[in-house]
């Protein structure tokens, strides 16, 4: 039985370039299972409504630094101000003793599908089983406002358990495209030490 290539592997990758791998994911009924439980007591989910720049960059930044998220980053403060302060656009955090602790953003500006731009975790807070619950709430706030399609995408820069987990929510896989990225630490938009688990490829 042959077995199918690792994707992740980077043989002759150029300097300052990471090979992404995507995996685009749908989700195109509403899944019938039960509303989950608070994981843990002093939670709170609070819509932020037109959010500052300053508080969402913190959120995004703090949440994607691990990940080596960037698009957000080299969005000057007025065009991230028009995305963030889109009616269609809902941001939702949740607190955990007054703390934030991870967000979620839909995205309804697409005519066929809600999509879950972004999903994640302030680092602290992995491992407290927060993730599912709060992935929950989204996915049932997405098909409540009136979604007929469901959408979210992860690579091989995320968390190695994000596609895992967005598969037992519901989402399946539709397509994956592998892409050649340029490495955000090599010119400076994200720390030099972040994400140490996908070495720097250097000349």
């Amino acid at each position: 039985m042959t077995r199918s290539p690792d994707l992740r592997l980077v043989p002759g990758l150029a300097p300052g370039k990471l090979r992404v791998v995507v995996t685009y994911l749908e989700m195109t009924t509403q899944p019938a299972n039960p509303k989950q439980r608070p994981p843990i007591e002093k939670l709170a989910l609070l819509r932020a409504e037109r959010p500052t720049v300053s508080f969402y960059r913190y959120l995004y930044n703090t949440v994607g630094e691990p990940w080596l998220w960037v698009d957000r980053r080299k969005m000057n403060d007025a065009a991230l101000a028009a995305v963030i302060h889109d009616a269609k656009v809902e941001i939702t955090v949740l607190y955990v003793g007054g703390v934030p602790a991870d967000f979620a953003e839909l995205d309804r500006r697409g005519k066929d599908a809600v999509d879950l731009s972004y999903f994640g975790m302030i680092p602290e807070f992995i491992g407290m089983k927060l993730g599912p619950f709060l992935l929950n709430c989204a996915i049932d706030a997405a098909w409540t406002g009136g979604a007929r399609k469901l959408t979210v995408n992860t690579c091989t820069l995320d968390h190695p358990k994000a596609l895992q987990l967005y598969q037992r929510a519901g989402f399946v896989p539709v397509r994956q495209v592998v892409r050649i990225a340029d490495d955000p630490r090599v010119s400076g938009i994200i720390p030099h030490h972040a994400a140490p688990q996908h070495p720097i490829v250097s000349a």
